[in-house]
């Protein structure tokens, strides 16, 4: 395989994914709404349920990360409406369009999230067979992955990652966590986030991408979870950055977040053991390790 079509490609995973690919002379192209300049790009409109044919054509892989920003706004059910559709029916619309090809790309990866247990499981360390969740972005990550496993009718090998929250240098979680002027954990602290570099979460992609063995669901999250106080403390200090070890009140945060302040309330604490039986070896499996990299750029 050496064509490899990713959809929300320009985003801070696909970026980085594309390239770690093109490192290594892989020629990926993009499924956009609009042509990106010096980007390979074909073109589609989820809304109007159109996608240039060729797109699968061309595609030896699909790598599925599109997506509308789950933290980028507050959650009203118009918002709440468009994180479920731009899932679900950009899903739909590329497996329309595999369906209908006779030579069809062999493999897809899509994203998923840890977000299918639950917005809080406490300290349970949680695995790939656990039961979803029952709130609503466990119902959103159900119904997208319900969508996803439509290729393996079609005898695509189909791969979901169910992903943690993202650590890298210019966005992610940690912008968010260093925003305030003064860095402190947000409620008790005491929740647990299963976290993961983002120069792993791509080799990742790229791991599922190559070795035919991978099927399913695997989770994407680093083997040391830490808990949202430590993280915060963590990052402050080697970003030189003021630290308090007072919770933000949780009353204060659901007044300013609303129902998207059960996610930051909550955690996960998940367990990446199936991933690494399958071969994969994480580059930064230690937080400390990990936020070096990220504030020192260490060479990857």
């Amino acid at each position: 395989m050496k064509k490899i079509l990713i959809t929300g490609g320009s985003g801070l995973v696909g970026s980085k994914i594309t390239e770690q690919l093109e490192r290594e002379e892989y020629e990926v192209a993009w499924l956009s709404r609009s042509q990106k300049e010096g980007r390979k790009t074909f073109i589609w409109d989820v809304e109007k349920k159109e996608i240039d044919p060729f797109a699968m054509r061309w595609a030896d892989a699909i790598i599925h990360l599109a997506g509308t920003g789950i933290a980028d706004k507050r959650w009203t059910e118009k918002r709440k409406r468009e994180i479920l559709d731009s899932r679900v029916e950009s899903t739909r619309l590329l497996f329309e369009a595999a369906r209908t090809e006779e030579e069809k790309p062999k493999v897809i990866v899509s994203a998923s999230a840890i977000g299918y247990y639950g917005m809080d499981t406490g300290d349970k360390l949680i695995n790939e067979e656990d039961q979803p969740g029952d709130d609503f972005l466990a119902e959103v990550v159900k119904k997208w992955e319900r969508e996803v496993r439509h290729f393996e009718s079609l005898h695509i090998r189909t791969v979901m990652l169910r992903i943690g929250i993202v650590l890298a240098s210019d966005g992610g979680a940690l912008s968010e966590i260093l925003k305030p002027p003064v860095a402190a954990p947000l409620g008790t602290g005491d929740q647990y986030m299963s976290w993961i570099h983002l120069s792993d979460l791509a080799r990742m992609f790229r791991h599922a991408l190559f070795h035919e063995s991978l099927h399913g669901v695997y989770n994407a999250v680093g083997p040391k979870p830490v808990t949202n106080r430590e993280l915060t403390q963590k990052a402050a200090k080697i970003k030189g950055k003021p630290y308090v070890n007072v919770g933000v009140p949780a009353v204060m945060l659901k007044v300013v977040l609303g129902d998207m302040a059960k996610m930051v309330l909550g955690g996960n604490k998940v367990s990446c053991l199936k991933i690494q039986s399958s071969g994969y070896k994480f580059r930064y499996s230690d937080v400390d390790d990990a936020l070096g990299q990220l504030f020192y750029q260490y060479k990857e």
